[in-house]
């Protein structure tokens, strides 16, 4: 989960923690010169202000995130993100910056011999052929689903990323809106991320991370999802939900939360607003399943954050 930027595969790519360059190098994927990176202070460990938010270094390891209490009491649903994924031994090494910028998990664009949109090629191989794994949202040329749980959580908290060139980027500023193919994120050649800030909580606000996996330990999501919310005298007065794994950029579940907005948090208008986590869903042929995953990964989180369950 090394930061990398949007150039080509022959160019120099930035080396951290070097947990996915590292696999990718040894792949042949990538064959280009290291550009190993120092932490600098304003890039490292957690700073908090006096108004509660809180600004994370971009070598700030996704182990310290998890385990911090004050993250985990401020921010439940960026702790529990960050327990959730890899291994633990992934998580000691990776850093927040390279979760950011690691690259497709696409088995086409990590194959070497093969040409796919994100190393050259003119085409996306995936979408002709096996994207089991793929996107339900399909909203640009490639199919492959970003891979950072992080990033989906940050979108829930509406926090922003400070690079050495660009500061306030929103997380879709960052990963853009999957309409570029070639790219896993915006970051311009030689960018690299600096830090990550979040708002201070809300008031009563609670928050909850749930992801739906082929196998029960060390996968990446097929549906993941961040999900905030306070509620008060029996109703939903702020919700924010994201998921990951389903689109080639995490996304907001807008039709969830505007048909939770101001409702009663009864589990008839739960099981209502969950269904309409696939408004706009565009599935391939092999990812319809994903539909019911989003649904049923929406409907758990939102019961439980109301206390129905």
């Amino acid at each position: 989960m090394t930061p990398i930027t949007m150039t080509a595969m022959h160019a120099g790519e930035f080396r951290a923690a070097g947990t996915d360059l590292s696999e990718r190098r040894r792949s042949g994927v990538s064959t280009g010169p290291l550009i190993d990176i120092a932490a600098a202070p304003d890039m490292m460990g957690m700073h908090w202000a006096a108004d509660g938010s809180l600004r994370l270094g971009t070598f700030t390891t996704i182990a310290a995130i998890a385990a911090d209490p004050s993250v985990a009491a401020a921010y439940p649903g960026i702790a529990a993100s960050a327990q959730g994924l890899a291994t633990p031994q992934i998580r000691h090494l990776a850093t927040l910056g390279g979760n950011l910028a690691q690259r497709s998990r696409c088995w086409y664009f990590r194959n070497p011999h093969i040409a796919c949109l994100k190393k050259g090629g003119s085409g996306c191989p995936a979408r002709s052929g096996n994207h089991l794994y793929h996107v339900v949202f399909d909203l640009g040329p490639c199919v492959a689903p970003h891979p950072s749980t992080m990033a989906a959580a940050l979108l829930a908290y509406d926090a922003k990323v400070t690079t050495d060139r660009r500061t306030s980027l929103t997380i879709a500023d960052l990963l853009g809106d999957g309409s570029n193919g070639a790219a896993d994120n915006a970051l311009q050649p030689g960018e690299m991320i600096k830090s990550v800030e979040l708002p201070a909580p809300l008031q009563g606000e609670r928050a909850l991370y749930k992801r739906a996996i082929s196998r029960t330990y060390a996968e990446w999501p097929l549906v993941e999802s961040c999900a905030r919310a306070v509620i008060k005298d029996g109703a939903f007065q702020f919700v924010r939900l994201a998921a990951g794994g389903i689109a080639p950029a995490p996304l907001r579940l807008h039709a969830v939360e505007a048909a939770l907005q101001d409702r009663k948090a009864t589990a008839a208008v739960i099981a209502n607003a969950a269904e309409q986590a696939t408004s706009g869903a565009k599935p391939l042929p092999m990812t319809g399943y994903k539909l019911d995953l989003l649904k049923g990964v929406a409907h758990d989180l939102l019961e439980r954050l109301a206390g129905l369950s």
